[in-house]
């Protein structure tokens, strides 16, 4: 049975639980979420969820990652996520840390980016679609309340955008 890094609302360690209790319970938990840029900067890698995900099926992501395991870092995290989901092997550079809120959906995201062209290996089991998108395309759309984003993408990279 996996278990989760579960924090406090600040971020800091405050113990693991089951995924399922964290799920069911409305945990903070501490996710790691990773903005992939081109080379050039220029494009975004944006993917879409499968209709199986436990948490927003189906919708579209400007980030990659996910929840912390117990006795993870978030850095490593981080790098489990891009590899896994796409196939990736990098370490991403730490951009800043942030709460995020949506009903029982609690969590401090460790938000990062990468710089990587490819090629990219998407994970059957979470990934439906992935593909390129031009930064300002990105952009437009996370301020579209039409574009069927994830709300923790769409909060994670505005707040990104203001960063970089």
């Amino acid at each position: 049975m996996e278990h989760v890094l579960v924090v406090t609302p600040d971020g800091t360690p405050a113990g693991s639980a089951t995924r399922e209790r964290m799920r069911a319970e409305g945990l903070w938990h501490a996710c790691a979420a990773i903005v992939v840029r081109s080379r050039d900067g220029g494009r975004l890698f944006v993917h879409r969820r499968t209709d199986t995900k436990d948490v927003y099926p189906g919708l579209y992501d400007p980030t990659c990652g996910g929840v912390v395991a117990a006795g993870e870092t978030p850095d490593e995290c981080a790098v489990r996520e891009l590899a896994e989901e796409l196939g990736v092997s990098a370490r991403p550079e730490f951009c800043f840390k942030t709460p995020f809120v949506d009903g029982t959906i609690r969590y401090v995201a460790h938000v990062y980016e990468v710089r990587s062209d490819g090629p990219f290996t998407l994970q059957p089991e979470e990934v439906a679609w992935g593909g390129w998108m031009a930064e300002a395309e990105v952009r437009a759309k996370a301020e579209d309340p039409e574009w069927p984003v994830v709300p923790d993408g769409r909060a994670l990279i505005r707040e990104w955008f203001s960063w970089a």
